[in-house]
């Protein structure tokens, strides 16, 4: 397809997405956000691509939603057009490994990306806020729910409440981000760490993501028990068969994604 507010490309097995309104810091308006989870949807219905890169500019990953598209809806309309629900969550439905590269400023809904992503790689210029308490409304594209799964009640309350911004390494402390990266680096890292994760078996990466999830929705019992059946499923893969024959003659795996 061609994007206006985007730009896609892939690098081998890694499909990179970068967020591109330049004059307005990339602020996340409803087109921007259809074709991000358009971008996001096509790499992963991609048998070629193994994992998925979303990033912005070295000055801002994304400012948040655009005040200006919004700022005169009623309520009626934004319940109606299912305001943020409708085009923002199409990251957290994606099966594969989604890694974000942030530099700079990841503010309010990019944040709120972000944290839909399944790894954070940072640059030491990162920033992330949630500031919308300051603007008459909440965070409403799962803010209030990752991040206090993430960072915990206090840091939640604190940033939401306050707005304030962590810098990268405050971030990686919390459990925000993964890697704190040099600046300028942090989109070939996060290129690098999906390239690494697409060489493994697709269907084992996968499922190891979904029960990862799982544990941010379930209880600890629950949480195990779906744990080991998808264990169990591995058994069934041609990829199971093949890394554990590597492994024992020392040797680097073949997989073939079955």
């Amino acid at each position: 397809m061609t994007y206006e507010n985007i730009l896609v490309s892939t690098q081998d097995a890694v499909g990179i997405i970068t967020l591109n309104r330049p004059e307005a810091l990339n602020a996340l308006n409803r087109q921007l956000t259809t074709e991000l989870s358009q971008a996001a949807a096509e790499f992963d219905a991609d048998p070629k691509i193994g994992a998925i890169v979303v990033t912005g500019s070295e000055r801002t990953f994304a400012a948040g939603a655009d005040i200006k598209e919004i700022k005169d809806k009623t309520f009626a309309e934004v319940y109606e057009e299912q305001l943020i629900t409708a085009t923002w969550e199409g990251i957290s439905r994606v099966r594969k490994p989604v890694i974000a590269a942030v530099s700079g400023h990841a503010i309010g809904g990019g944040c709120e990306i972000a944290l839909m992503c399944d790894i954070i790689i940072a640059s030491e210029t990162a920033r992330f806020a949630l500031p919308e308490t300051g603007i008459g409304i909440i965070p409403g594209a799962g803010g209030t729910q990752r991040l206090t799964r993430i960072a915990g009640k206090a840091v939640a309350m604190d940033m939401i409440l306050t707005g304030r911004a962590l810098s990268a390494a405050e971030a990686l402390s919390f459990g925000l981000v993964s890697r704190v990266v040099p600046a300028g680096t942090h989109l070939a890292e996060a290129v690098a760490l999906a390239a690494q994760i697409a060489a493994s078996s697709r269907p084992v990466v996968q499922l190891a993501k979904e029960v990862v999830n799982k544990a941010y929705e379930t209880h600890l019992q629950e949480g195990l028990y779906i744990e080991r059946r998808l264990l169990y499923a591995t058994f069934a893969l041609d990829d199971r068969r093949e890394g554990m024959t590597a492994f024992a003659e020392k040797r680097a795996p073949q997989f073939t994604n079955r």
